[in-house]
């Protein structure tokens, strides 16, 4: 459980309507499927906070505001509660799970990553909205089957030296792991702090925009606009901030008066968002 008192009917209608969601007649795998969906195509994976002068990172209820009156994304520790509120609202039981991020030089920290968990009567279900990489539908908590997504072909698989412990696959290679003992947003606090202020975090180390498509997936890192739209793919480097800001608003649906400050040795390829 997320938190004992749920959010209001006013703050659950503002974010089923900020996705284009309907509202589940009942708390069962197919809205979950509906929810998850609309979240993933409707809520951008981002870090533009962590370089706009004078914001915040809230894990709390008001991240459900920041997605649903904002119009806003963020990285995990934003999007999944977000999601998570509005599913405990719902009728859902909700869990969130700590997870390690698989990196080239290993497995990342402790606390590293948020993904949740939904129990629906006897089954439960891995949703994750705040990857980048992350699949659009729940995947099958029980299955150690590999499990088609329209976004690639997951797996979850044991990790043999660490009961309790499982790895999620993306067509054959790790993305994270995650801990199926359930732990407290509250515990995310030294993770967050560490995620706002290292010059080691990756969220300090660039500064991304990415949104997945029906048919693709749009990122935009610094100057640098992707688009990949079913077998056509494009790149643009934008010229000036008018540009810049425009395209958050076309593609991301996001209104900046001005833009965050991007980090100096800016890196564009070192955050995965595809």
């Amino acid at each position: 459980m997320l938190d004992a008192t749920p959010i209001d009917d006013a703050r659950v209608d503002a974010y089923l309507t900020r996705i284009g969601a309907s509202r589940p007649a009942q708390p069962d795998l197919a809205g979950l499927r509906h929810l998850a969906e609309r979240a993933v195509l409707s809520v951008p994976f981002e870090n533009l906070d962590y370089h706009l002068e004078g914001r915040e990172i809230h894990m709390d209820k008001r991240s459900v505001d920041k997605v649903a009156i904002d119009s806003r994304g963020g990285g995990c520790y934003e999007v999944n509660p977000a999601l998570g509120f509005v599913l405990e609202a719902l009728g859902y039981e909700v869990d969130i799970l700590p997870g390690r991020v698989h990196r080239p030089e290993g497995v990342g920290p402790f606390l590293g990553h948020l993904a949740l968990k939904v129990t629906i009567g006897e089954n439960a279900y891995l949703v994750d909205t705040g990857f980048g990489r992350n699949s659009r539908f729940p995947l099958d908590w029980n299955s150690r089957e590999v499990q088609s997504d329209p976004h690639g072909e997951y797996q979850l698989k044991d990790v043999e030296d660490k009961p309790g412990t499982v790895d999620l696959w993306l067509g054959g290679r790790p993305l994270y792991q995650v801990v199926e003992t359930p732990v407290r947003i509250e515990d995310y606090a030294p993770s967050l702090w560490w995620y706002r202020t290292a010059p080691d975090s990756s969220f300090m180390q660039a500064l991304f925009c990415s949104i997945r498509t029906e048919n693709g997936l749009v990122t935009l890192k610094g100057r640098h606009l992707n688009v990949v739209d079913g077998e056509q793919r494009s790149k643009t480097v934008l010229q000036d901030d008018a540009e810049v800001i425009a395209a958050y608003k076309t593609h991301f649906g996001i209104s900046l008066d001005r833009l965050p400050t991007e980090p100096e040795n800016s890196i564009t390829t070192g955050v995965r968002t595809d």
